[in-house]
């Protein structure tokens, strides 16, 4: 017997209904919802930003020890050499020289020659990201000029002291990629930190940048 009713027309297919909109957030382990694609400043936390760079990879991983050099120790590395190589400088201009990878706790490092075949939606999302931090912690939106030279040089120098000691780069092939080192410091330290340990390194100069 047909389950139809007698009478009334026999049920079509069913339309499909809308795609529901893909995911663009982030829960964090603050409790913090940071939406990647309109990311506000209220739900940025230094502490959520601490756990995430500590726990990302440099060079993909492919460093010698026996933990990560993650990017909380990078950025720890790079503030040490902006203050070696421009003494006076201030402690806005070395907190946003801290933050400048900050992005990552959310969207990862990945290698520049990657970044490369991204293109412009990579540096857009890591751009609205980098506006909300700086935002967030009291840094004008946009690094100025004067951040962004000293930037550039210590992270090179950085980049420079990681290639060769971790990385697996001769001081030949480093110098042709990174140039020679400027302000790198005698004593610095390359030992990779446990997750915990670069977390809690990372929060410590953050917090000594912002007393």
């Amino acid at each position: 017997m047909s389950g139809a009713t007698p009478g009334l027309p026999k049920p079509g297919p069913s339309k499909p209904g809308p795609e529901p909109e893909p995911r663009a957030w982030q829960r964090m382990l603050s409790g913090r919802r940071l939406n990647l694609l309109d990311p506000s400043p209220l739900d940025v936390e230094i502490a959520d930003i601490a756990h995430g760079l500590a726990r990302v990879a440099r060079w993909n991983g492919q460093t010698a020890g026996a933990h990560i050099f993650s990017v909380a120790q990078h950025s720890v590395l790079v503030e040490q050499v902006a203050a070696r190589l421009s003494p006076g400088c201030g402690a806005e201009l070395r907190l946003a020289v801290l933050l400048h990878d900050a992005p990552e706790y959310v969207i990862g490092d990945m290698i520049s020659p990657f970044k490369a075949v991204l293109g412009g939606e990579y540096k857009a999302v890591e751009d609205r990201l980098m506006r909300a931090i700086h935002v967030r912690f009291g840094l004008p939106p946009e690094r100025g000029d004067a951040v962004n030279r000293i930037l550039k040089r210590a992270d090179r120098t950085a980049a420079f002291l990681e290639a060769t000691r971790l990385a697996g780069f001769s001081l030949a092939e480093a110098r042709r990629v990174f140039g020679r080192p400027e302000g790198a410091p005698a004593d610095a330290d390359l030992t990779p930190w446990p997750a915990d340990q670069a977390a809690e390194r990372f929060l410590a100069r953050f917090a000594a940048l912002t007393a």
